[in-house]
């Protein structure tokens, strides 16, 4: 195994009340991560189970958080993102980064095109037109807000989103009226008499975040400047300035090992901070959908499939606080599910142009450049733009993967929700792979100061496993259904 890896110099981290402004990173994550799982499947299931499967939704919520930490971390430590420590595991040169990078380029299209369908049925219930209409409207804007590459301007608007979206949710649940003592017996786990998978894998699928979402956080620290953001040449350029100058300063004293571990370790404390954050928030969004369904579908035995679930909650809502509440309940919808369209396009992208700069480094200066490589070339010819910097690689990917094919598959499938089943099943598969494989980096690679001790890996350990479990019964349900 190669020697472990650590960043040359550490930044002094952030103290006191300086520590507030970099926990954007964790609602960031928060608005990515409160999809699909919370507006299409979380009302289903409480409208079904009422509050039996709380317990499985805390379990879930806590495995994330131990499983985005870990992300995070490698790059905290080294200056490299997870999917560089992939690419060195040992067989055939990248077959890790491979393995997630093509699938997820279905995932990342159909995952955008679906919730932006679901945002689109909502408004069109509310107002004239159509949800292909609005649908592609809101894939359109968020797609321009993205490429424009400033991430401090897209972490600012995830504040105030995730802001507006847990009083708007929270307003919504207590206008409702949970029921504590139901809640209460949720918490206690137990098993449905006679559980109907079709409505609960899917959901299990889409809690707080699908496989590449628990990569997206480290990108996402990693850009904020957390333990002195990447160290490659070609690192993000939307990193903010504060980053710079403290990564700049670091780089220009002298720095005793100890020092600099010491200083890592407060970042990751720091970090651990902002996932905290992100899964309480998302949490607190997922429990509220689930009062409202168990509060409000429920009682009615109403079981709503696809892109009907905003407008069966929001038209039971108003039986309760009058047209006010329809409004309110249709601001959350399209708060949450519109915020993840911002943040997953921005994931997606960092993501994407990681990975292809990952698997073509061995290209670069070759003289067989390679198709991909080649591609970027003529682009930079016929742009005049850097087309091999990460910042353009990643708005190629924006405007393309999540930007194009989704108006496409908008205006091919009439529910493009009913597509979203093939992301699910890249996410089961992907997700313990992802989980495993990084809990292996960590614990060999990095400095044994740094790893992750014995009880986050045993967590991690079992994180990994519930997903395999999960994986192999949701691909038998639906191979066998």
């Amino acid at each position: 195994m190669s020697n472990p890896m650590f960043r040359d110099t550490v930044p002094a981290p952030p103290e006191g009340r300086r520590k507030l402004s970099w926990y954007g990173p964790g609602l960031l994550w928060m608005l990515s991560a409160v999809g699909t799982g919370s507006i299409l499947f979380t009302p289903r299931v409480a409208s079904v189970y009422e509050y039996q499967l709380f317990w499985l939704l805390l379990l879930v919520v806590f495995f994330m958080w131990v499983m985005i930490r870990e992300m995070a971390r490698f790059s905290i430590v080294t200056g490299k993102t997870m999917l560089e420590g992939l690419y060195d595991l040992e067989g055939p040169r990248g077959w890790a980064v491979w393995l997630i990078f093509v699938p997820q380029l279905l995932a990342a299209a159909v995952g955008i095109a679906g919730l932006s369908a679901v945002v689109g049925s909502a408004l069109q219930s509310f107002f004239p037109g159509n949800t292909a209409i609005y649908g592609i409207a809101l894939v359109v804007l968020c797609t321009a807000f993205v490429a424009s590459g400033q991430y401090m301007l897209i972490e600012k608007a995830s504040r105030v989103m995730a802001l507006l979206l847990m009083l708007s949710v929270l307003a919504s649940a207590i206008v409702v009226g949970p029921s504590l003592p139901a809640m209460g017996s949720g918490m206690i786990p137990s098993w449905p008499d006679d559980p109907d998978l079709y409505i609960i894998l899917p959901w299990v699928g889409t809690i707080l975040a699908g496989s590449m979402g628990l990569v997206w956080f480290g990108y996402w620290t990693a850009t904020r400047g957390f333990g002195g953001g990447l160290t490659s040449a070609d690192r993000d350029e939307d990193e903010p300035d504060e980053a710079q100058r403290e990564r700049e300063q670091a780089q220009s004293e002298s720095q005793a090992r100890d020092d600099a571990v010491n200083r890592a370790q407060a970042w990751v404390r720091l970090m651990s901070g902002a996932a905290t954050l992100g899964v309480v928030g998302g949490l607190v969004v997922i429990t509220a959908f689930m009062v409202l369904g168990a509060e409000l579908l429920a009682p009615e035995g109403v079981v709503p499939e696809g892109t009907d679930v905003a407008v069966d909650l929001a038209r039971l809502f108003s039986d309760v606080w009058g047209e006010a509440g329809r409004y309110l309940l249709l601001i959350a919808i399209v708060i949450a599910l519109g915020g993840s369209v911002l943040a997953n396009q921005d994931g997606w992208g960092r993501s994407f142009a990681d990975m292809t700069l990952i698997l073509t480094s061995h290209r670069r200066y070759a003289a067989d450049r390679g198709w991909a490589l080649g591609a970027l070339d003529w682009l930079k010819q016929r742009t005049g733009l850097p087309m091999l910097e990460r910042r353009y690689i990643k708005r190629l990917y924006v405007l393309t993967i999540t930007g194009v094919v989704p108006v496409a598959i908008i205006l091919v499938f009439s529910d493009p929700v009913a597509v979203m089943s093939a992301s699910g099943i890249i996410a089961a598969l992907h997700t313990p792979f992802i989980a495993l494989s990084a809990l292996y980096v960590n614990r060999t690679r990095l400095p044994h100061a740094l790893r992750p001790g014995l009880s986050i890996t045993l967590c991690m350990t079992a994180a990994g496993l519930f997903y395999l479990g999960f994986a192999g019964v949701y691909l038998w349900d639906l191979v066998g259904g």
